[in-house]
């Protein structure tokens, strides 16, 4: 149960050496900086935002870069790369590789203006095609499509909406008005006709009015002057030499592979300017000097301030947080064992002031629950395997991940006690593999303890068994608070008078026949055991009513709100009840593991009755451990959260986020 103590440390220093101090605070990485929250009239601060703006945009250019370089030569990484952490960048390397980093923005420049000439270019192929497409029709046209006419005729080139022929359209339109104009249909279908119409200039107007009753549309004006066989050659030519071009600009894009890691560098640069300057943006100073305030872990605190004493001329002062101070951020420290645990109070909330960590009472219960919800020895073992794998081969691998797989690492272990205690290795499968393949019913797994399938009443009284130990544990970390704090009337009535009331409940059950006997247990209690939990229970009840509401000063108010608090017993019963999910989800994975089993084997001991047992057995085994392993993650964290953090916990901490290098690709390594 371990929260590292924060100090609070106070820092004093010339203005001219600010940024030299930021830079050595950031590298360390184990102060948070605090906001000032009065501003003083005698203290300024400076305005750095358009510079921190400058390097947000030049990280953005080099993140855009990343992502062009993505999209047209990805990144090929392996499987376990996915789990490692940021590469690690010596020092000196680091020192060197900033001298570059406005050659690798102007290189990014380089790859995104190449990003968008291909894409105008591209956008340009389609109206090119669109272009050629509206010429077609006319292909076989050898004359201009604006020719209009000679010295003693007129020409009307354009589209009819609908399709017609040239016999048709001179007699049904033209020989009614009396003129005898040329006409051809150079193209005919059911949506267009392309025509042509050459007539003598006297009869120009009746064939234009004609034609305007036929709904006639004239060529586009980008058509005009433009032969249409020779305009579609022309364009054919255009698209080719830009897809060479576009050809030739990807090609210079791939080029710039070998230069993804000066990018990335660039943005992790960059983005650390911005953040550093962010904090300067807030740092109160003076015409010549400047002042810091923040949160340092206690074990490192004294050895910082020797550090930056010793090496910038600062004067440091250390001293505890306010008692009264809410803002104190909070670190979880535990051993190898309740670590990956963390990451569930965390995900939960962290504690607040006065709340114990309760990272490794939580992991007991948690790593028990998990492996009684998958309860497979086979399903475990393939668990422990995958995540040692994982962290033996993963050298460098991320913080988080790594936590998680260890939660499932002990989880996995876990999982291979119960599956054994339950007689399970992938369900039944030695039973039926034995029996199927081989003609052997006596060779099977027995259980070390019993067996759910035949005994699912007794995987409930143990699993409401368990309950009820989780949750009384709830309740004694809350006395135990209570007590830390010094306040012992809380720890009593909020929770010894809850321990009377409920645990004299329960014990009073099992001293009823009926109750024993319907949980198939083989033992009642006696009439002494009754005497004394009824009075227990009645006890902690009366208890409970009187001082449930004792914050009122109206005693009418207060045994109401009494009566309310004592009412709360049957949320006890239902959280109790809430257990029953270790039998549901133990139960589902060793049935759906039967499942599978009695599929694969229906087809006997032939060749292609085991090559289908195999096949089977391999699908139905990963998916079923798949959907369970995240079932009794999922199911083993709501114990946590409401049956177990709902008895003593309210959380509300505030996690301790340290200036540090906030860095997407790389990590600085310092040198000895």
């Amino acid at each position: 149960m371990a929260k590292i103590l924060m100090k609070r440390m106070f820092i004093c220093g010339l203005k001219r050496d600010r940024k030299q101090l930021l830079e050595r605070l950031q590298m360390e990485g184990v102060m948070e900086i605090r906001k000032p929250s009065d501003k003083d009239e005698y203290l300024m601060t400076m305005d750095v935002m358009s510079k921190k703006l400058l390097f947000d945009k030049n990280s953005n250019v080099a993140e855009q870069a990343l992502s062009v370089l993505e999209k047209y030569v990805p990144e090929k990484k392996g499987i376990l790369e996915s789990f490692e952490d940021v590469k690690e960048l010596p020092r000196s390397e680091y020192d060197e590789r900033t001298g570059h980093a406005e050659e690798y923005i102007s290189m990014a420049r380089d790859i995104l203006e190449l990003e968008k000439k291909i894409h105008d270019t591209r956008e340009e192929i389609p109206k090119l095609e669109s272009r050629a497409d509206g010429l077609r029709p006319w292909l076989s046209f050898d004359l201009p499509m604006d020719f209009g006419g000679t010295e003693t005729t007129d020409a009307f080139i354009g589209t009819l909406p609908y399709a017609v022929d040239a016999d048709s359209l001179s007699q049904r339109i033209f020989e009614d008005k009396g003129i005898r104009p040329e006409v051809s249909v150079i193209s005919s279908s059911r949506e267009m006709s392309c025509i042509f119409v050459l007539c003598l200039k006297r009869d120009s107007q009746k064939v234009e009015e004609a034609l305007k009753a036929m709904l006639f549309n004239a060529p586009k004006s980008g058509t005009r002057g433009v032969i249409p066989s020779e305009e579609i050659k022309r364009l054919e030519v255009r698209k080719e030499k830009l897809k060479e071009q576009i050809d030739s600009w990807i090609s210079e894009l791939i080029s710039y592979k070998s230069e993804r890691e000066k990018l990335k560098f660039a943005s992790d640069y960059y983005a650390m300017r911005a953040e550093k300057y962010l904090v300067l943006d807030d740092i109160p100073q003076s015409a010549s000097a400047f002042f810091l305030d923040g949160y340092v872990p206690a074990p490192l605190a004294e050895d910082l301030k020797q550090r930056l004493e010793r090496d910038l001329p600062v004067a440091i002062e250390i001293s505890d947080p306010d008692e009264e101070d809410p803002d104190v951020p909070v670190i979880l420290r535990n051993g190898t064992f309740s670590e990956p645990v963390e990451t569930i109070v965390e995900s939960y909330s962290l504690p607040g002031k006065g709340e114990i960590d309760p990272s490794r009472i939580t992991s007991i219960f948690y790593y028990i629950f998990f492996g009684m919800m998958l309860s497979d020895a086979g399903y475990g073992i393939l668990l422990v395997l995958g995540t040692a794998f994982v962290l033996l081969k993963v050298k460098n691998i991320k913080p988080g991940m790594r936590k998680m797989m260890k939660l499932f690492l002990y989880g996995g272990i876990s999982t291979i006690i119960w599956g054994f205690a339950f007689g399970s290795f992938f369900g039944n499968s030695v039973n039926v593999i034995a029996s199927t393949f081989f003609g052997r019913d006596d060779i099977s797994l027995r259980p070390l303890w019993f067996e759910p399938m035949n005994e699912p009443m007794r995987y409930l009284v143990f699993a409401f068994a368990c309950g009820i130990v989780h949750i009384f544990t709830g309740l004694g970390i809350k006395v135990y608070q209570c007590l830390k704090a010094g306040d012992p009337v809380s720890a009593f009535c909020d929770g010894i008078l809850w321990f009377m009331f409920v645990g004299g409940g329960i014990v009073y059950l099992l001293t009823m026949p009926m109750v024993t006997d319907m949980l198939g247990l083989t033992f009642t209690l006696g009439k002494t055991a009754a005497t004394i939990s009824a009075i227990a229970a009645i006890a902690g009840c009366a208890g409970v009513v009187l001082t449930g509401g004792r914050e009122s000063r109206n005693w009418f108010k207060r045994l109401l709100k009494g009566a309310y608090a004592a009412y709360g017993i049957t949320g006890y019963l239902s959280d109790i009840l809430s257990y029953s999910r270790l039998l549901a989800l133990g139960l589902a994975t060793g049935v759906i593991a039967q499942v599978f089993n009695q599929m694969g084997s229906m087809l006997g001991a032939t060749w292609y009755g085991a090559l289908i047992f195999i096949i089977i057995f391999l699908i139905g085994h990963l998916l079923n451990i798949g959907i369970n392993v995240l079932g009794a993650y999922v199911h083993t964290n709501r114990l946590q959260f409401v049956e177990f953090f709902g008895k003593f916990y309210d959380g509300g901490g505030r996690k301790f986020e340290p200036f540090t290098e906030k860095t997407k690709y790389f990590k600085v390594k310092e040198e000895e």
